[in-house]
């Protein structure tokens, strides 16, 4: 699969996978969905890669180039968002129709911007700190890292941004439950996709540099 690629070269396209993702995800995390009468937001159907990624860059990098990578996504998403709010504030021509529209998919207000960068910090580093100290404490458990780090980066995730963004809005036992549901639904995804991960990591450790 990566076989004409060095370490160097897949890292790049490793943190343009990363960056994409974490915009997409954030674009499209003020649509919610019904699962099993529970409510989600429509991210975590691809936050979970975020996560995938990050285990693959903790695992075969390390943590500083994870967390190089970390803040670079930070840094794109902050870009991502000012570019939102500079658009929607330009005046629209007369012929341009979908001006409030625009308005509702890209704008954010405060607090829910403040809690997604907020849990994404904090979650992501976590989960490739967490990653690379349980490779120190075993190497050769692969599957218990990529869990652990997940399940504990993405409850911190969960806990952060809907403690920041939803409290005193909706009753404090369903905001629990949105926290446990979200964080297991995450952790969920990624025991399921858990061979592909395997399969990439292996891979990449056997590139040359």
């Amino acid at each position: 699969m990566f076989e004409n690629l060095t370490k160097t070269e897949l890292y790049a396209t490793l943190t343009g996978v990363f960056t994409a993702c974490l915009i997409v995800s954030n674009i499209i995390a003020g649509k919610t969905f019904d699962f099993f009468s529970f409510t989600l937001p429509c991210a975590v159907i691809i936050f979970p890669i975020i996560y995938i990624v990050n285990d693959v860059l903790a695992e075969v990098y390390g943590y500083q180039k994870a967390r190089r990578v970390i803040l670079l996504g930070f840094f794109m998403n902050l870009v991502a968002v000012i570019c939102y709010n500079v658009t929607i504030w330009l005046p629209a021509p007369v012929f341009f129709e979908n001006s409030e529209a625009f308005s509702v998919v890209l704008s954010s207000t405060l607090r829910l911007l403040v809690a997604s960068f907020v849990a994404y910090i904090v979650g992501s580093l976590v989960n490739a700190k967490l990653m690379v100290y349980l490779k120190k404490w075993d190497e050769d458990k692969l599957f218990f890292r990529c869990i652990v780090s997940t399940l504990f980066g993405e409850g911190l995730d969960a806990i952060i941004f809907i403690f920041i963004g939803f409290f005193a809005t909706m009753p404090f036992e369903a905001l629990l439950l949105m926290i446990v549901v979200q964080a297991l639904f995450k952790t969920c995804y990624e025991i399921i996709v858990y061979p592909l991960t395997g399969y990439v990591i292996g891979s990449v450790k056997s590139l040359p540099d």
